[in-house]
């Protein structure tokens, strides 16, 4: 593929709801400009954008996936990322390196969850929108019903028909441009006139696109109050004018590739150059940010890694060129990881296939090899540079497993895995929890994790998943006393040492303390007289110390306790660091026992947003898992869910939500405070943690 300058490059993201046909409109488009010679279909696994196996085995797009095609001497970089929302990472990184968003609407079901979350991506970096509404073929599809229900979703945008279909479900055979007043039938590939039962509805769309591209522009206001039109071009440079608050909206059938060749078309007068383009960047990583312009072919090159893709082979690493240019064999420097990277040559993929390139001009995407230590989200430019892009911010992971290692080869290989998986995606995280002595996983749903399982086997390292220990701290609702003397005789010096131990509750940060800094752990000394000596009392605060990890009644970390040494007693040749150690560690235990202890359990805030019709069962069910709903709120047909719920009973939420809304639910969690586990649940718990002891 030759390298084409800034001026000739578009870059577009296809994202929307899961099932709204983005893969296919993305095939389409590869094949009406000659990239492919035959369209491949989703449900026989055969499409460009979804070449890795796992995203045949299931049926939906898993990665984000380039597919540039060339259509009148220009190059559209095409990310089709995909709509489950367990990889809304992928999609918004996509979003963040396009020049512009286009949303793929199914024309039966209307805007979904998914394509809320692509209009937030949208917005929040700024972009223009264009809207598809795809699968027009479908029984029950109405291009009418689709366009009210994106303007009563989204009431702060106005959405004016470009297109508009002929025919609809099994009548559907092409689409009305109504920029240039022309009718696209079959394939599109030549013109005819307007079907006279929709000339009327012509004539009156483009009125309103004449009208709405006139409000983007005070020049071509003017104009348009002195001649009353406007021009094809100006038509387009005003609504681009307009960014999102104008949305363009198309019609279409990718999979009969009806509407996507005057799509094209479009995409080319509806979508700015990357030179119109602005990015924030921090001033050192972190620092104070400040937007910059892009598609600088002059400047300094300034990079950004949005995606990589790993397999057995090794690396690939996809980057966003802002600034500057680039060809085969240059050296940038990684400013996130300061450290210098040879490219190697310059490429561009398509789905899996790779074509070199002798270049790359500002605001064109690339791809590389084999690169030593550069991962998604970090900066590439010149040494010196002191420009990072600011990085994607992101949901919370709201899924979790524990993972074990199958084999003890599996073990010494899992950390570089996980980490190797984690830098690819910055929705997944790994950690090794010391508390709960487990490895975790998190990521963004069961699918997410799955699919990082996989790819891990695939990589050699065998993992077995189970649900992760919930992170229960204990601690005590009352003062307790207690004695312990440990008295150890060998034959020779022995080991002696008595302790008289008070512990006392601190203050938690349960309930409307939660978020106040409060200390888990204080160790008095009111020894007088010398009865234990200081470097003892030092011992036995080393021996409290150690049981706070470990736990007393249920193995949880202890919390928010004082521990007071008060009394003792020390033998002038037996007494030992280590008997104070043990007498202290035993004290504590006892009296810990005898203070009511009881386990602090977390407590999420949960935001679940669902269809209106959906909203009952999600009550009743937060109610079953001793769930508070806070508030409830309905915005255009979709209705929120406000509650704090145990994370004891909202770990596989994401499952369930699914089941209960047919995948038309989402929902987000964070972390609220720890509260006291019901006395009921907290006999399970321990009697649960007893058990797995014994069995150890």
């Amino acid at each position: 593929m030759k390298a084409y300058t800034t001026e000739f490059v578009r870059n577009i993201a296809l994202v929307g709801h899961q099932g709204a046909g983005k893969t296919s409109v993305a095939e389409a488009m590869l094949f009406n400009t000659g990239a492919i010679t035959r369209m491949g279909k989703v449900e026989e696994k055969n499409t460009t954008a979804d070449f890795d196996q796992d995203e045949k085995d299931r049926g939906l797009s898993i990665y984000m996936s380039l597919l540039p095609v060339e259509h009148k001497n220009h190059k559209i970089n095409v990310l089709d990322a995909p709509g489950f929302v367990d990889f809304q990472g992928e999609a918004k990184n996509a979003v963040l390196v396009s020049d512009a968003a286009v949303i793929a609407v199914d024309a039966v079901s209307g805007p979904e969850v998914g394509t809320e979350l692509a209009f937030d991506y949208a917005l929040e970096f700024d972009l223009p929108i264009l809207v598809v509404i795809n699968k027009m073929d479908r029984d029950n599809a109405n291009f009418q019903n689709a366009l009210n229900a994106l303007s009563e979703r989204f009431p702060n945008h106005r959405f004016v028909p470009v297109m508009l279909p002929i025919g609809s479900q099994a009548d559907f055979r092409g689409v009305v441009d109504v920029m240039n007043m022309q009718a696209y039938e079959a394939e599109g590939k030549s013109a005819s006139d307007i079907p006279g039962d929709l000339a009327d509805d012509a004539e009156t769309a483009r009125l309103e696109l004449i009208e709405a591209a006139a409000e983007g522009d005070d020049a071509l206001m003017e104009k348009y109050f002195e001649e009353e039109t406007l021009s094809d071009q100006e038509i387009g440079q005003g609504l681009r004018a307009a960014g999102n608050s104008v949305i363009p909206v198309f019609a279409m059938s990718a999979t009969h590739n009806i509407g996507v060749l005057p799509f094209l078309n479009a995409v080319l007068n509806f979508v700015n150059p990357p030179s119109a383009r602005s990015i924030t960047v921090e001033n050192g990583r972190g620092g104070d940010t400040e937007v910059i312009a892009t598609g600088q072919e002059g400047a300094s090159p300034l990079a950004y890694v949005f995606h990589s893709h790993t397999d057995k082979f090794g690396t690939l690493t996809y980057f966003r060129l802002f600034n500057g240019a680039l060809k085969g064999n240059d050296t940038l420097y990684n400013l996130d990881a300061e450290e210098e990277e040879r490219l190697g040559s310059l490429l561009t993929m398509r789905g899996e296939n790779q074509e070199q390139i002798d270049a790359l001009h500002a605001g064109d995407i690339g791809v590389v090899a084999k690169l030593r230590g550069t991962h998604t989200g970090q900066t590439l430019a010149k040494k010196g540079t002191k420009q990072f892009v600011v990085r994607p911010t992101f949901s919370m992971p709201i899924y979790a497993v524990a993972l074990q290692p199958r084999t003890q080869s599996d073990s010494a290989k899992m950390g570089e895995i996980l980490t190797g998986l984690t830098n690819a995606d910055p929705t997944l995280n790994w950690y090794q929890d010391a508390a709960l002595k487990q490895t975790i996983l998190e990521g963004m749903g069961g699918t997410h994790i799955d699919v990082a399982i996989k790819r891990a086997d695939s990589l050699g390292v065998g993992l077995d998943t189970a649900v992760p220990k919930v992170p229960y701290q204990e601690t005590i609702t009352k003062t307790a006393e207690a004695e312990y003397t440990h008295k150890k005789q060998t034959g020779g010096a022995g080991q002696y040492g008595r302790v008289f131990l008070r512990v006392e509750p601190l203050p938690s940060p349960t309930g409307d303390a939660a978020g106040e800094d409060f200390p888990e752990f204080e160790f008095g000394n009111e020894i007088f007289g010398g009865s234990i000596s200081q470097a003892f009392v030092g011992s036995t605060e080393k021996g409290v110390r150690g049981v706070l990890g470990e736990g007393v009644i249920a193995g949880y970390p202890v919390k928010y306790v004082k521990a007071i040494v008060f009394d003792g007693k020390m033998h002038p040749v037996d007494s030992k660091d280590i008997a104070f150690q043990i007498a202290g560690r035993n004290a504590f235990r006892e009296a810990f026992t005898k203070a009511s202890p009881v386990l602090l359990e977390p407590i999420m805030t949960v935001k679940v947003t669902v269809p209106e019709e959906n909203m009952g069962d999600i009550m009743g069910d937060m109610n079953t898992r001793r769930g508070r709903v806070l508030g409830m709120d309905t915005e255009a047909g979709r209705s929120i869910v406000t509650a704090e719920v145990p994370l004891a009973e909202i770990q596989r939420y994401s499952n369930d939500l699914r089941s209960m809304t047919a995948g038309r639910g989402v929902y987000t969690m964070e972390f609220l405070r720890y509260e006291k586990v019901p006395a009921h649940l907290q006999a399970e718990v321990i009697a649960a943690a007893q058990k797995e002891d014994e069995e150890e």
